[in-house]
């Protein structure tokens, strides 16, 4: 892996790239005119990025994009230009035009095509949707770790002020870091549990979708929801390990410290 690292920084290529929406009265630069005299320029002259929608309209590309699951049509154009202050990057700006609605996006990358740009700003949404299901369907923010030892919170206090550093006591802060810690796993916990119910409504779509544990109104998908998935492992999954003992997980429970004297209910 370190190799790996070292030949990407080596070759000049980006381990992270970062695709944002820009504003629409960000302000660009073209690259510097070097002139014989006087210090090397950094920045050249200042581009509007929303008035090449009306000075470059003749530049626009059509093209089709697939945005939040839906094929569009589309017009885009796409350029390289310097962003920033004071320390100035090259980033790749591409402008779409769709029907009345007009966006800017902006990548650190500038091996993107203007489609993989488009493409990948639209994950943005199913993002927002996988945190509503760890929020929603897994309770993924649901903790209850807390220490009596933590500092009361302040709404005026600073984003960059350190909590621990009001609390003296050593093993006050053992207490207070033991919480945090504790808070960090269990989310960490409740997002692997989002994933192996994502995986298993990818590969038992079937399964779930045949059966008749819940009654759904409308299915708009061959591929089950995670609550849709949730809710049929809920069902069976109790009745599966009464039907399947020797299943490694049951032998980890058994030998585990938990009372086994209540019957399992199919």
């Amino acid at each position: 892996m370190e190799a790996l690292l070292g030949e990407e920084l080596q070759a000049g290529k980006p381990l992270l790239s970062i695709v944002v929406r820009a504003k629409s009265n960000e302000v660009a630069y073209l690259d510097p005119v070097q002139s014989r005299r006087g210090r090397p320029r950094i920045k050249g002259e200042n581009v509007k990025l929303a008035s090449l929608f009306d000075t470059c309209k003749d530049s626009f590309v059509h093209a089709n994009a697939t945005l939040c699951g839906k094929e569009k049509s589309i017009s885009c154009l796409c350029r390289d230009l310097l962003w920033g202050k004071k320390l100035y990057l090259k980033l790749r700006f591409v402008l779409v035009a769709g029907g009345s609605t007009r966006s800017i996006f902006a990548s650190t990358n500038l091996g993107l095509s203007p489609g993989q740009i488009i493409r990948l700003y639209g994950y943005r949404f199913k993002i927002e949707c996988c945190f509503r299901e760890l929020k929603q369907v897994v309770g993924g923010l649901a903790y209850r770790f807390w220490s009596s030892s933590t500092p009361k919170l302040d709404k005026y206090r600073k984003a960059k002020d350190d909590i621990l550093e009001e609390v003296e006591d050593e093993g006050s802060q053992a207490r207070v870091a033991a919480a945090f810690k504790a808070i960090n796993g269990y989310v960490m916990l409740s997002c692997i549990a989002l994933g192996l119910l994502q995986i298993c409504s990818l590969r038992f779509s079937g399964e779930v979708n045949g059966a008749n544990l819940r009654w759904l109104r409308t299915r708009t998908n061959s591929v089950p929801s995670e609550a849709t998935t949730a809710h049929y492992m809920g069902k069976i999954l109790f009745r599966m390990f009464a039907l399947m003992p020797n299943l490694d997980i049951i032998r980890l429970i058994r030998e585990s410290k938990q009372d086994m004297t209540t019957p399992m209910r199919n």
